[in-house]
């Protein structure tokens, strides 16, 4: 993509489930001001209301550019959660909102997975896990964008936070119950947690933040994997699930990258140990990588490229869409 200004501002954000993250610079001198807004956007009949969206997102462009000088706002760059299935409003209206408020003219709407993607290997081919809560993969070969899970705690997001936890509960609840393959272990972590144990469907199922409080629990599962093979078999169970993630939208020629990112990756080595097992086992040709940043660095990067007219990465319907008004 070509034509953009030498000297054209940028506006990057991250949108999700605690709120806004934004940042504003140039292509030239790089990040300027950050800042980050604690309300999420609301969804809504369309999915993420745009109303909204730039609700808060005015004030926040506010407090930046007043902390970085005059920069002309020419770009937006924006991922957000839940956009591939939820983004209907924000496509049709958001890209028409920016270039009212601030003259914007190059719109660019991105799934967070593809956001946090870019922020951990840039405009190259490979594969990417995101885990936290949830789970998804997203892989390309810079022709087009696939993605395995991100279901959701009911259908998918196998091997994610909210997994791993209601699988340590369940093994608890073995336990209680005297069935085989229960953790006495887990029991005793998930009755100092929550309470006796009986007392956790009332207390569980009615919650709008069940995934939240599922995956609360994953820490006590990974603490007790040493000395638990209940707790270091759910671990290695939810790593296979990544890994197959990550193989069905791994790209199949040359040595793609590999990256993990995400706050489920805090569990640490009895998460990351059985994941680079099966990451090998599954992916032998693939290279594994550290993520080199977030998922709003992903949204500075695309930002920084868009501005500069060198953006490569594929752009399609929903993963992610590109709009430019008149004179670019």
């Amino acid at each position: 993509m070509t034509g953009a200004s030498e000297h054209s501002g940028f506006l990057a954000v991250d949108s999700g489930g605690s709120g806004l993250r934004a940042v504003v610079g140039t292509a030239e001198r790089g990040p300027l001001a950050r800042r980050t807004s604690g309300e999420p956007v609301r969804t809504g009949e369309r999915g993420i209301d745009p109303e909204h969206f730039m609700a808060r997102l005015v004030p926040l462009v506010g407090a930046l550019t007043a902390e970085a000088g005059a920069v002309p706002l020419t770009t937006v760059v924006v991922g957000a959660a839940g956009l591939a299935s939820l983004g209907e409003g924000l496509r049709a209206e958001l890209p028409g909102a920016l270039a009212r408020e601030w003259g914007v003219r190059r719109v660019a709407l991105a799934a967070d997975a593809v956001t946090a993607y870019v922020g951990a290997l840039g405009p190259h081919p490979g594969a990417v896990i995101a885990g936290g809560t949830g789970l998804i993969a997203v892989g390309t070969d810079l022709t087009g964008w696939r993605r395995a899970d991100g279901w959701g705690h009911l259908l998918g997001d196998c091997g994610g936070g909210a997994w791993i936890g209601r699988a340590g509960l369940e093994a608890a609840l073995r336990a209680h119950d005297g069935r085989e393959d229960g953790s006495p272990r887990l029991l005793a972590c998930a009755e100092e947690e929550f309470g006796p144990v009986a007392g956790l469907p009332g207390a569980l199922y009615p919650r709008p933040d069940r995934p939240a409080v599922l995956a609360s629990f994953a820490p006590r599962v990974a603490a007790c994997a040493d000395a638990d093979p209940v707790a270091a078999g759910i671990l290695r169970a939810a790593a296979r699930h990544m890994a197959d993630s990550a193989a069905a939208v791994c790209p199949s020629g040359g040595e793609p990258r590999v990256a993990v990112t995400g706050g489920l990756f805090k569990l640490g080595d009895p998460l990351l140990g059985p994941l680079e097992e099966e990451l090998a086992r599954r992916l032998p040709r693939a290279r594994r990588v550290p993520a080199e940043g977030d998922p709003l660095h992903g949204s500075v990067r695309i930002a920084t490229d868009l501005s500069a007219g060198s953006l490569t990465l594929p752009v399609d319907g929903r993963m992610l869409t590109v709009t430019t008004r008149s004179g670019d």
